[in-house]
């Protein structure tokens, strides 16, 4: 389960073609509740930028060892995908270890698509929230959700789950069909 917080600013920072930051903020240890993820999305925001940040996030949980005590970082360029830093404390030695992080654009594509197609009416009704004329003037806007993005996120081969649906939906029957 992902908690988002996610922000919209109208411009990205000077000199900058950043279509996105995302933070993980991680729980306090002796609460029960997941990390955050906070993304702010510079420009107008659509169901493919929104997608494209989230993607983001799960890449940099999968590249960074995902511990429940690491603080990610990433920025999100058409031109070079994400890129950013982990940083966590080691158990043993209490060092702060860094690590850094390089997502290509077409990982994250890819994984955007994935999300679409598995959890797409969530993240365009979040757009849609994010781009409502009538917030207060002054709020920032921001909508806060979460979501399992489980088939997006998991290791296995997209191949390989599409083949255990199909199995599946061979394996399904309709009791009240009008054949009989």
């Amino acid at each position: 389960m992902m908690d988002v917080l996610v922000m919209v600013e109208e411009q990205p920072p000077e000199h900058s073609s950043v279509l996105a930051h995302v933070s993980s903020v991680p729980s306090p240890l002796t609460m029960e509740r997941p990390s955050r993820e906070v993304v702010t999305l510079y420009g107008i925001p659509s169901p493919e930028s929104l997608a494209l940040a989230l993607a983001a996030a799960l890449e940099s949980r999968r590249s960074a060892d995902d511990r429940a005590d690491t603080v990610r970082h990433v920025g999100v360029w058409p031109e070079r995908g994400a890129v950013g830093d982990a940083a966590w404390r080691d158990e043993e030695t209490g060092e702060l270890v860094t690590r850094d992080l390089q997502i290509p654009l077409a990982v994250l594509a890819e994984t955007a698509q994935s999300l679409l197609l598995e959890c797409g009416q969530v993240i365009r009704r979040m757009v849609g929230g994010l781009l409502i004329n009538d917030w207060p003037e002054g709020t920032r806007r921001a909508v806060s959700f979460k979501f399992s993005p489980a088939p997006a996120y998991a290791p296995a081969n997209a191949e390989a789950v599409l083949a255990v649906l199909r199995e599946a939906d061979g394996l399904a029957y309709d009791v009240d069909s009008d054949d009989n």
